[in-house]
């Protein structure tokens, strides 16, 4: 395995870690200052989701028609690889939005795995994930809220509040879904999904199993639907054939929760 360290362009940000990459065989791996993965490519097809739970983090496209979803908007609290905002530009072709705190990910991920620049369908924004998606500009526009916030010891959610679950709800439109990576050892799914039920509603969640690495994703509804075994299996056959995503898996691992 080599290591890298890219030349930022930027000077330096106090407290924020540093940012490497690895490459490993054909994938190339994300690194905040420490042995975790924040995320990952395949060398060769930049725009592959790479990791089972990255792409579990796409279930939110079970809940709507797929001839509705180049209308949509996309935004990802916390960059990483930059695998879910390249998947949600280049795949689905929509209205995309990230939000970085660290100026050096930003950078690693144009320099090293093929973020594209910015353009009238794709930015990132620098800030605080909580500050932004609070903003009033937000409220009841995003379509899929992807959140995948962890810093470099990747222990627990940064942000896991009922006040931050509040305001994420508030940036979704009606149909619109949450999907949230739970993952490390100060994690805890109960606690989060209980948390997530006083912002959401019990009847709003939803859960995958936990991936043989341990992350969670978890699903929040903004309006709760329980839509029929049938529907949702012709949704993930159309997921499937048309984006490549392994949506028939997911309904054998894939549930209505209760906090």
């Amino acid at each position: 395995r080599c290591w890298y360290n890219p030349t930022m362009a930027r000077a330096p940000v106090i407290d924020l870690p540093e940012v490497q990459f690895s490459d490993e065989g054909p994938i190339r791996h994300l690194h905040l200052d420490s042995i975790w993965i924040q995320g990952s490519m395949l060398i060769d097809a930049p725009t592959v989701l790479v990791h089972e739970y990255i792409q579990r983090m796409m279930a939110w496209l079970l809940f709507v028609e797929a001839d509705t979803v180049p209308k949509r908007q996309a935004v990802q609290l916390g960059l990483g690889a930059a695998s879910l905002t390249k998947f949600c530009y280049q795949h689905l072709k929509i209205k995309t939005t990230a939000i970085e705190l660290n100026p050096k990910v930003l950078a690693a991920c144009r320099g090293w795995f093929k973020l594209p620049p910015d353009n009238a369908r794709l930015k990132v924004v620098m800030g605080d994930a909580w500050e932004q998606i609070r903003k009033p500009h937000w409220h009841g526009v995003v379509d899929a809220l992807q959140v995948d916030l962890y810093d470099h010891e990747a222990a627990g959610p940064v942000l896991d509040a009922p006040a931050f679950y509040a305001d994420c709800r508030q940036a979704l439109s009606d149909d619109g879904c949450m999907t949230v990576n739970l993952f490390g050892h100060k994690s805890s799914f109960e606690r989060s999904v209980k948390n997530m039920a006083q912002a959401f509603g019990e009847d709003a969640l939803w859960a995958f199993k936990p991936t043989r690495e341990g992350n969670t994703v978890v699903l929040a509804q903004r309006t709760p639907s329980r839509p029929s075994r049938n529907l949702l299996q012709q949704r993930s056959d159309t997921i499937q054939r048309q984006w490549g995503l392994p949506a028939a898996k997911w309904l054998r691992v894939f549930k209505p929760v209760q906090a």
